[in-house]
């Protein structure tokens, strides 16, 4: 048996991390190795089921504190991932409809997965996936988006059903109208009775007597169909949303498919993007950085006034709180980080020489090495 991994090192974060960088950290590794994003990736679909299973322990405050004392060996810890499951005991269909609820609040589908139910046999229309752009502005307020998709929607002639009229069915013989067939085997151990799907109606119980003419029986046509979607605002690239029974229409009337959105940010000239913070770099000249001044930087709304203090060093960062971007199903908004560069200038004319020329000797306007270790540190910080 493999040796599990450590679920902070799953998750990359520090046993000191809160609650928050605990769920922004999964939620990067749940959108990266979803099997919406990775069909037939085992190793992916691994990956997920082991962030699945660190962040089930992590995000809840009596197991993390049982797993940060006894770690693997915490014992049982009263169902879910932690104490019994190592990775490979549960099938994916579990895992989503068990943690359903967790993968909505991040706004990842799962799909048709864990639905289960008896009776005859309900057939599921396929979902569709379509790609939709958003700018900064759409993710900060959120967009209403109108898109034309070519989709399978029931006839209308038969209601789709398959059936003229919607009406020409019998009972199936086969089955009696169960939809199950049951058999009987005798083994050693005596007889063992299997159910599976009858094949004579596909577990619909009834069969058509008379197709319909218009869909030839097949329950549905082909439409190009004008859907709406709301994008909630502080949705990420990426991002998969879904839309409930916007998919395709299921044969012979079963539950329609579902409308995967996949998000795709448009990248913003002047503004960069880091989870709910925005970046912009500011170059200032230096009068400006000596004397001070109002400045103009872009936001997500418009045009912003800042105020530049006097003697402002180039690598400051300036923080605009709240003008960043809102997180998804939470309150608050990120910040606007504001990187002041100060332009150097390359060419001069000879009164501008003459001017810089009798500063050269000035004291205060040579660094001391208390400013030089001032502004190395803040730029080392920069990179960090």
């Amino acid at each position: 048996m493999a040796t599990k991994r450590d679920y902070y090192e799953v998750l990359g974060v520090a046993k000191t991390a809160t609650d928050d960088e605990i769920k922004k950290a999964y939620r990067k590794l749940a959108m990266k190795y979803h099997p919406d994003r990775n069909p037939g990736d085992k190793e992916a679909e691994e990956k997920f089921k082991e962030a699945a299973e660190a962040y089930d322990v992590l995000s809840d405050k009596d197991k993390r504190a049982r797993y940060d004392q006894f770690g693997h060996n915490m014992g049982n810890m009263g169902g879910g991932f932690g104490g019994g499951y190592s990775g490979g005991g549960m099938s994916m269909d579990d895992i989503f409809s068990q943690f359903g609820s967790l993968f909505e609040e991040f706004g990842i589908p799962f799909g048709g997965r864990g639905r289960r139910g008896g009776g005859t046999r309900q057939s599921r229309g396929s979902d569709i996936r379509v790609r939709v752009r958003v700018t900064l502005k759409d993710v900060a307020h959120g967009v209403e988006k109108k898109l034309k998709i070519p989709r399978l929607v029931a006839c209308d002639h038969c209601h789709g059903t398959g059936a003229k009229d919607g009406t020409a069915f019998s009972t199936c013989q086969h089955c009696h109208g169960t939809g199950r067939i049951v058999t009987v085997q005798n083994t050693m151990f005596g007889q063992m009775q299997q159910q599976s799907v009858c094949p004579a109606c596909g577990g619909r119980g009834k069969v058509i007597t008379e197709n319909c003419p218009h869909c030839s029986g097949e329950g549905v046509t082909h439409k190009d169909d004008v859907v709406t979607i709301n994008i909630p605002a502080g949705v990420a690239d990426g991002q998969i949303l879904s839309s409930s029974g916007k998919g395709n229409a299921a044969r012979f009337g079963g539950v329609p498919g579902d409308l995967l959105i996949v998000i795709e940010e448009e990248k913003d000239p002047e503004l960069q993007r880091d989870e709910n913070d925005l970046i912009y770099n500011l170059m200032i000249d230096i009068p400006t950085a000596v004397f001070g001044g109002k400045v103009e930087v872009p936001t997500v709304d418009g045009r912003a006034r800042l105020t530049i203090e006097p003697g402002t060093q180039p690598g400051k960062v300036l923080r605009m709180r709240g003008k960043g971007l809102p997180s998804l199903n939470s309150y608050g908004n990120g910040d606007m980080l504001v990187n002041v560069m100060v332009y150097i200038p390359e060419r001069l004319n000879d009164q501008e020489r003459k001017a810089f020329e009798s500063l050269r000797d000035s004291q205060n306007i040579k660094p001391t090495e208390a400013d030089k270790k001032r502004f190395f540190r803040r730029l080392r910080h920069l990179f960090e």
